[in-house]
């Protein structure tokens, strides 16, 4: 009697989403960044009050600035983790009034575990999350994003920035199944043609490890 394989489960993608509601300050001292440079705003709010955000590609020192005034035209309240180095004097005190989060990236395993602790105890948290996980050369995409959203059991959020067509936003949300390799597929498909400042520093959208 032969076995048949079983049937993989497909992860839930939502694509709904609530209007901009930026305003105030930082909505328009976002709208002025992205405006100087020429980019518009693609998409909308995240039908979520809790998820982890992606942001990719990750290739530049610019990325963080261009992420925070879009997520402040959009209105959406976003933590990003970052290396600890850059919350030192005198800078520190700026990145976390920005909603940084310093992380040891030496221990990425506690850094997930972290992770996954505050969005449990959070009541609303939007937590970015880098999967390049650096914005030199990464041959690969980490998956502290991935098993931080399924161990948190919160969405992912597809969140992009296009260098080549000046464009970035908030896109599609997915529902991990737990199958890495399936919820991957549709990733991959997301992020098809988007290219990073430094196209060349792009990791290839297949699963590694964390470190």
């Amino acid at each position: 009697m032969s076995e048949t394989t079983p049937e993989k489960r497909k992860p839930v993608v939502d694509t709904t989403q609530l209007p901009p509601q930026g305003r105030g300050l930082r909505a328009w001292l976002g709208r002025t960044f992205l405006r100087a440079f020429d980019w518009e705003v693609a998409g909308g709010v995240p039908n979520a009050k809790k998820a982890v955000l992606v942001a990719a590609p990750h290739t530049s020192n610019w990325d963080l600035p261009f992420s925070l005034s879009i997520a402040w035209v959009l209105g959406v309240h976003i933590q990003w983790m970052g290396k600890d180095t850059i919350f030192r004097f005198p800078f520190g005190a700026m990145m976390r009034a920005l909603g940084g989060i310093p992380v040891d990236r030496s221990k990425s395993h506690n850094a997930v575990a972290a992770a996954v602790k505050l969005l449990k105890e959070s009541d609303e948290l939007i937590l970015m999350i880098p999967p390049e996980g650096t914005r030199s050369v990464a041959k690969r995409w980490k998956t502290g994003f991935y098993y931080t959203a399924v161990g948190a059991d919160v969405p992912i959020v597809l969140g992009f920035l296009d260098f080549g067509r000046k464009r970035g936003g908030i896109g599609t949300l997915l529902y991990p199944t737990g199958d890495i390799e399936t919820d991957m597929e549709e990733v991959r498909r997301f992020y098809a043609g988007i290219t990073g400042k430094h196209p060349h520093l792009m990791g290839e959208i297949t699963v590694q490890k964390a470190e």
